[in-house]
Parts: C-alpha cells; sequence; structure tokens
C-alpha cells in the first residue's frame, strides 16, 4: 500500500540508478561536461561583448544561447553532481528549491526554441532583404526580439508551473534526477486533467511555430539563393544557415527524444539520461558549432593566440 504525506515541502529524487563502480565515472563526465560549457559559453559571450566586429545583429542575438545554456545548466547540473555521490534515502530536495528548479528546466527548453526562432527571423532579413538589414535590423529591433523570446518563454513557463502550485500533494518521490513539471504535478492525488491538457497544448504549439518558422524561413531563404547567382551570397547564406539548422536539429532531437521516453515506463533509466543530455549535449554543442563556422570569432581567436613578436 502507497504511503501518503500531505504537502510535505521536503521532496525526494529518485534520481539516477547507478553501480558502485560508475559512480565516480558518471560524476566525472558530468562534471567535466558542465566545466567545457562554462568556459566555451562564458568564453564565447565575452569575445562578442569585446570585439566590436562582433557588435551585429546575429551574435547579439546568439549571445541568448550561451546565456540561456549556462542558467539552464548551472540550475541542474551541480545539484545532480551532489546526488550522483549520496545514496538513494539522502537525496532530498525542498519544495520550493524544486519549483526553481523545474521553471528553470522549461524554460531551458523553451527559450532555446524562441531564440532559434528570432534568429531565423535574423537570417531571413539578412539574405532576403540585404539592402533594407541594417534598417529592420536595428539595436532596437534586436532589443525587442530578445525581449519576445524571453518573455514568451517566461508567460508560457508561468502558467504550466503555475497549475501545477494550485494542486495539493500526497506524495514526496520525485521519479526522476531533478524537478521538472510531470514529476511535480505526480505528485498529486487530485486530477490533473487541465495539467495533461495544458502540458500537450503547450508542447504541440510551441513545437508547431518552431519548426513552422524554421521551414516557412528557409524555404524562402532556399528559394532567393536557388534565383540568385550571387555566388557570394549563396556561399554566405549556406555557412550562417548550415549553422543555426545544425543547432536547432539537435534541440529537436534531445527534445523529442525526452518527449517520446516519457510515453514508455519501461525505458525510465534512458529517459532519466536523457533529460540530462538534453541540457548538456546543445550546450556542448552550440560554441563549438558557431565558434568554428563563424569566420569572426575564428579571426579573433587567432589575433588572440598568435605568438608575439619580439621586438630586438
Amino acid at each position: 500500500m502507497e504511503n501518503y504525506t500531505y504537502n510535505s515541502l521536503t521532496l525526494q529524487l529518485e534520481g539516477l540508478n547507478l553501480s558502485k563502480d560508475s559512480v565516480y565515472p558518471v560524476f566525472l563526465f558530468f562534471f567535466l561536461s558542465y566545466l567545457f560549457i562554462l568556459v566555451t559559453n562564458v568564453g564565447i559571450a565575452v569575445l562578442v561583448f569585446i570585439d566590436k566586429n562582433l557588435h551585429q545583429p546575429m551574435y547579439l542575438l546568439f549571445c541568448n544561447l550561451p546565456f540561456n545554456d549556462i542558467l539552464g545548466n548551472s540550475i541542474m547540473v551541480p545539484r545532480l553532481l551532489i546526488d550522483v555521490l549520496r545514496p538513494p534515502s539522502e537525496r532530498l530536495i525542498s519544495y520550493y528549491e524544486c519549483l526553481v528548479q523545474a521553471f528553470t528546466s522549461h524554460m531551458f527548453g523553451t527559450t532555446t526554441n524562441t531564440v532559434l526562432m528570432i534568429m531565423a527571423f535574423d537570417r531571413y532579413v539578412a539574405i532576403c532583404n540585404p539592402l533594407r538589414y541594417a534598417a529592420i535590423m536595428t539595436n532596437k529591433m534586436v532589443i525587442k526580439l530578445t525581449v519576445s523570446a524571453w518573455g514568451v518563454a517566461f508567460v508560457l513557463v508561468g502558467i504550466l508551473l503555475g497549475l501545477t502550485v494550485r494542486l495539493n500533494r500526497c506524495r514526496s518521490m520525485i521519479m526522476n534526477p531533478y524537478c521538472d513539471n510531470a514529476s511535480l504535478f505526480k505528485l498529486s492525488c487530485e486530477s490533473v486533467f487541465i495539467n495533461n491538457v495544458y502540458g500537450l497544448t503547450f508542447t504541440v504549439v510551441l513545437f508547431t511555430a518552431s519548426i513552422g518558422s524554421i521551414v516557412l524561413t528557409y524555404t524562402k531563404i532556399t528559394v532567393v539563393c536557388l534565383t540568385s547567382k550571387n555566388k557570394t551570397l549563396n556561399s554566405k547564406a549556406l555557412k550562417t544557415c548550415s549553422t543555426h539548422l545544425v543547432v536547432y536539429l539537435i534541440m529537436v532531437f534531445s527534445g523529442m527524444s525526452l518527449i517520446a521516453l516519457h510515453r514508455f515506463p519501461e525505458y525510465a533509466d534512458y529517459r532519466k539520461l536523457s533529460s540530462i543530455l538534453f541540457h548538456i549535449i546543445p550546450g556542448s554543442l552550440n560554441p563549438i558549432i558557431y565558434g568554428m563556422q563563424s569566420k569572426e570569432i575564428r579571426k579573433f581567436l587567432s589575433k588572440l593566440f598568435e605568438p608575439k613578436k619580439i621586438l630586438p
């Protein structure tokens, strides 16, 4: 018979099921991944900030991704590292810390989608309306797009968690390595029909808008490239759009894998690992993909690390 604990302010995280031999290798993998995410994302953001050649709408909009990756992983990974070394019975978390973790986790996924959507708009204007690009993508427009990306995500996730907070809780075990909305509303013995409906609507609307905007902008970009004989334009389009598209596909594949595994309880361990990699993989690959593909960033790095000539 299941034990019930009503509205407990202390919850327990199930965490990862690891053998004794795998605890330290897993800890080391997550620790090095987190360190890599911090160093690369902070590095890219600092480069864009200090180099005036990178003060372009494309890079300013991209800076939203490093900030989002740092925030999303910093709330989740350090706590995960501590819990990996703890026995299951000691993986306790306060209800309010759990709410913050769930909010940040969903903000991470939602903001990634909205930021990539506004970046697609930037690429569309740059390639389809190059003569009007400077007039359209002003500093004011960049600020508006950035605020919109974060504002929409904040409202959508705020409603998602608000519907969960209203529920009374009769359980205290979070069946996940970290807190998310689904794990929280499953603690309730009340009807979660509204939560399921909004959660499904939220996911469908977000992915439909995201995929729709990417397909629309890239279709128009493709048409312009095919009808244009400007090799410079086509080369620029291929380079910047392929980078953006790879980042987008990594995010979609990670998100879809996690959503799909939620539907199969027998693959709980794979779902847990997938939920962690959903944060780690995009956060690790985004700065590499943009850093390696960007001529301006490569130029800056080569200047920074080239050996200085010593005058006689």
